[in-house]
């Protein structure tokens, strides 16, 4: 071998490499290493096909024990046997736009209603928690400009400049930038009403409570700065005050404000007990979580099914626990479309 050439060489390996290869061939040897290799591809696709079809199966027994996962797994979702309140109220005749700005505690709420001459009323647009002109606005220029776009909206959907009324509610009284926008809000030729708590529970009686109800409900009224409680007896509104459900900014106990308002509530009398129409930020939050399609009226779930997810909820809770321990009433319906404002609007000619 040594004194070949290394064309030569080269041959020879050819020639062996292509004897083997035919060998093999022949002896099916080509089929024998395939079977040595195993089936990763196979196995891998066995593997996907498993991973693909896992969510399906786990979806599937979720959903076939969807009722006792809800109650079991979280308290906010409603059950199936929570009830429902079938009410339909009377629809405005040839009614009239009004609008109406809140300025509460925690920003600004608007509304737009219509409403004709009997105060039958439906709720045409709203809009919540604009906090804008209360935080992000430091000067008397920032103020008024901001309010001159938020006044803008509302004519542009067609309310008259003369229907536009504002509202500051009795919690958002003490806040510090509040007065700068009662000034503001008259120097653009706006009259700024501002009303009591009292006040204010008999306007959100006036908005929330059905005539049908008048012998037979209450309403309550959970805002930040404070806790509106008000029923009609003998003709005669009765409204009173207690905390609000921002207590916790100022350091006060969970135990005393529970005391308190239930020391409140329970001087709703036995008759007016049976429900409660419930309306304010924190009972937003509640009903949001049990609230069917696009009903106008949601039955809240009891205190003991809820779970606050902050302080100012949890405050809340605490707050509709003593009402509804005070009061044993067992149907708290949130209405969707009524405001103490919109009481206001209703106490218009």
């Amino acid at each position: 071998m040594q004194r070949l050439t290394v064309a030569g060489r080269l041959l020879i390996t050819l020639l062996i490499l292509a004897g083997i290869y035919f060998g093999l061939r022949t002896f099916g040897g080509i089929d024998l290493l395939k079977s040595l290799q195993g089936k990763p591809n196979t196995e891998q696709a066995d593997a996907t096909a498993t991973d693909t079809e896992s969510p399906d199966l786990a979806t599937a027994e979720e959903t076939g024990n969807s009722s006792e996962a809800s109650s079991s797994a979280s308290p906010n979702v409603a059950t199936a046997d929570r009830p429902t309140f079938n009410f339909t109220p009377p629809a405005p005749q040839n009614g009239k736009l009004k609008g109406v700005v809140e300025l509460g505690a925690s920003g600004f709420n608007s509304f737009i209603i219509r409403v004709d001459e009997q105060k039958n009323w439906k709720l045409e647009k709203a809009d919540f928690g604009n906090s804008l002109v209360l935080e992000n606005m430091a000067t008397d220029l920032d103020i008024r400009e901001g309010l001159k776009k938020y006044i803008a909206e509302m004519l542009n959907f067609g309310v008259s400049g003369r229907d536009i009324h504002f509202v500051v509610s009795s919690g958002a009284v003490k806040a510090e930038n509040t007065q700068k926008i009662i000034k503001a809000l008259k120097s653009l030729n706006y009259f700024v009403n501002t009303v009591t708590a009292e006040q204010e529970g008999r306007l959100a009686l006036r908005s929330v409570l059905p005539d049908d109800y008048k012998d037979k409900a209450f309403v309550v009224d959970i805002g930040s700065g404070n806790t509106k409680i008000s029923w009609v007896n003998g003709g005669q509104t009765k409204a009173l005050e207690s905390y609000g459900a921002k207590y916790f900014q100022e350091g006060t106990t969970d135990s005393k404000v529970y005391d308190a308002v239930k020391a409140e509530a329970t001087k709703v009398p036995e008759a007016n007990r049976k429900t409660c129409f419930i309306i304010g930020g924190v009972p937003f939050e509640l009903a949001k979580q049990v609230r069917n399609g696009k009903e106008r009226y949601t039955v809240l779930n009891t205190p003991a099914n809820y779970k606050g997810d902050n302080a100012k909820n949890k405050a809340g809770l605490n707050i509709y626990k003593a009402i509804a321990d005070a009061t044993g009433c067992d149907q708290f319906v949130f209405d969707w479309d009524a405001n103490f404002t919109i009481g206001y609007l209703l106490t218009l000619k």
